[in-house]
């Protein structure tokens, strides 16, 4: 029986587990290109065939890593990537006007710029790196990305969810001018699956879920006294006593799963990975690969069986209603 998925009605069959490349641009502490070009030969070699990045990783150097990495293979992964607003509030507030922090003019350059870093004449999967819902009033920036596909830069359009407001994308969702939505979706944020993930299956709107490692708590490796490198991106997500909140979570996690005894092979991750990959609508799931071990960790996951239902139910317990990383929590 096949393990492919289907991204959405327009989507190709992919491989359940995608490739996160954000810790390749360099924010996830220093990263060796050399290390990330074999993760991604071995992710390939795996059977993974989708690849997420983003202009905001490390200023495009994921992008041409991935580009280089490409370069030396014959077999082409579906590419995704993201082009975020002009500078301003991010998240964008209610004031900001769609077509002052996504104009055309830089849309499309901005397009042709992911086009130059990623070595494609064709983007698969074009992304706007943030929403807000006063934008549903006036989609202008989905508009003139319906102008890039028809003109055969961009093959689907999508949106990533802004984290404090998931459900801002339901609009654009519902009436079509979306084929793929990414979302957060983990053991502790399980808020997607309220409304986004029921009318992204009615929709057929592909899904892809980003985070769902909670950058990296459900891994366990954290400590309560865990540091960061300087200039990681995590020292402002885990800032204040979030660290130690988040392993006192994962303590409990953990104890669920000694007590429902599923075997070695669910390992915390695993069963935090199955968790995402299990819920109905999801497409895939994209969790950040920098080496090969995290490589082949990770999508191993796409041939274990779906959790029990009764455990799965009593993972529900964990959803946890917090801040999000921005400052002013």
């Amino acid at each position: 029986m096949s393990i492919l998925r289907k991204l959405g009605r327009n989507g190709p069959q992919l491989f359940p587990v995608g490739f996160g490349s954000w810790a390749l641009g360099g924010q996830w502490g220093s990263q060796d290109d050399g290390e990330s070009v074999k993760a991604l030969h071995r992710a390939l070699d795996l059977g993974v065939n989708l690849i997420d990045t983003a202009a905001g990783y490390g200023d495009g150097h994921s992008e041409r890593i991935i580009a280089k990495a490409l370069s030396e293979r014959s077999d082409k992964p579906f590419l995704a990537t993201k082009t975020p607003p002009l500078p301003g509030p991010w998240p964008p507030s209610p004031w900001c006007l769609a077509r002052e922090r996504y104009p055309e003019k830089y849309l499309i350059a901005n397009v042709e710029e992911r086009l130059r870093n990623l070595g494609v004449e064709r983007i698969d999967l074009l992304q706007l790196h943030t929403w807000t819902r006063a934008w549903n009033r006036d989609p202008y920036p989905l508009e003139v990305l319906a102008k890039l596909k028809k003109q055969g830069k961009i093959g689907l359009v999508g949106l990533c969810t802004p984290e404090q407001d998931q459900n801002s994308v339901i609009g654009p969702m519902r009436v079509g001018l979306v084929d793929v939505v990414q979302v957060i979706f983990n053991l502790f944020d399980q808020e997607a699956a309220a409304e986004i993930l029921p009318d992204a299956a009615r929709q057929q709107t592909g899904i892809i879920v980003r985070v769902p490692l909670d950058e990296g708590s459900l891994s366990g490796k954290y400590t309560g006294h865990h540091i960061f490198p300087d200039g990681d991106f995590r020292t402002s997500f885990f800032q204040g006593d979030r660290l130690v909140r988040t392993v006192a979570r994962v303590d409990a996690i953990k104890a669920d799963i000694a007590e429902f005894d599923l075997g070695p092979e669910w390992t915390l991750p695993r069963v935090a990975l199955r968790y995402a990959l299990d819920q109905a609508g999801v497409s895939i799931i994209i969790p950040g690969m920098r080496n090969l071990g995290q490589v082949e960790d990770n999508t191993s996951v796409a041939n274990l069986p779906p959790l029990p239902p009764e455990f799965a139910t009593r993972l529900r317990r964990h959803n946890w209603l917090r801040g999000v990383w921005y400052g002013g929590k």
